[in-house]
């Protein structure tokens, strides 16, 4: 897909990697963004900064929690009404709670489910049936490479994240007939708000959300059904697939985990090992 003249809606676009592909989107041409967000005040300031970079641009911020169903259905058909058809949706929203398992919460754990994967289904399900009826659409599914590899201290988080690859592959197939391509794009570590306080994991290269959003956008009109920033995401994701055993222990070197716990996770792995071998 060739962004320019096209109307696309991006959740989570207040900040972090929304906004940066709100910008880019922008910047490359697109006629018409709808900006999905539960913070309107810095939707109108992305809004502003979207129409700096391109004065023929119409935004339109839209207040919605994606956790609430009943009014992100009735939001969105809405605006599908008013500024549509959306020919592009990327579904990008998401929290994250880095915490240990046993120190986690099911209130934590039930956001992560509400937003990350709830959203999403509530949001996409409104649009891809008006895409389908037109028979012309592209739904991006912001994943993680937590989707390829689960990561120590975000044990929901990478568990939503799984969940959003596996749903992305379905809808890819059930689409196709109706001209619908379904595409996953998978950053790494990136520097925006949610994580800035988390703790760091050992010979992890954060990119940037702008990075992202230029990724996206290059490889939108390609045909790629997953999309990954950065060689190091690749790389993961390859030894993942090929060295799983080998991926396990990096990643228990690397985590953000109290001595104890590696200590601990450690005689874990390895005794699984053993047990394997």
């Amino acid at each position: 897909m060739q962004v320019q003249g096209k109307t696309a809606l991006i959740t989570g676009a207040s900040r972090g990697i929304g906004r940066a592909i709100a910008l880019e989107l922008a910047q490359q041409g697109a006629a018409c963004l709808l900006l999905v967000s539960r913070n309107i005040e810095r939707l109108k300031e992305v809004a502003l900064e979207a129409q700096q970079l391109n004065p023929e641009v119409q935004v339109i911020p839209l207040a919605v929690d994606l956790s609430q169903a009943e009014a992100v259905s009735a939001t969105i058909s809405q605006a599908w009404q008013d500024y549509g058809p959306i020919d592009l949706l990327v579904n990008n929203a998401g929290v994250a709670h880095q915490t240990s398992f046993l120190s986690s919460t099911p209130r934590q754990a039930q956001e992560e489910l509400n937003v990350n994967l709830l959203g999403m289904y509530a949001i996409t399900r409104v649009i891809a049936r008006r895409m389908a009826a037109k028979r012309d659409g592209v739904i991006v599914n912001v994943s993680s490479l937590m989707g390829k590899l689960a990561a120590p201290t975000f044990a929901t988080y990478s568990a939503t994240k799984f969940a959003i690859l596996g749903f992305t592959q379905a809808l890819r197939v059930e689409l196709a007939p109706y001209n619908v391509r379904v595409v996953a794009l998978l950053p790494s570590l990136t520097e925006t708000d949610m994580v800035r306080d988390t703790q760091k994991f050992r010979w992890v290269w954060p990119t940037t959300p702008e990075t992202v959003a230029k990724v996206l956008v290059a490889q939108l009109p390609k045909g790629t059904l997953e999309i990954f920033v950065g060689w190091q995401s690749k790389v993961t994701a390859l030894l993942n697939r090929f060295l799983p055993w080998l991926m396990e222990k990096i990643v228990l070197l690397s985590a953000p985990l109290s001595e104890v716990e590696r200590v601990d996770a450690g005689l874990t792995f390895c005794a699984a090992g053993n047990q394997a071998n």
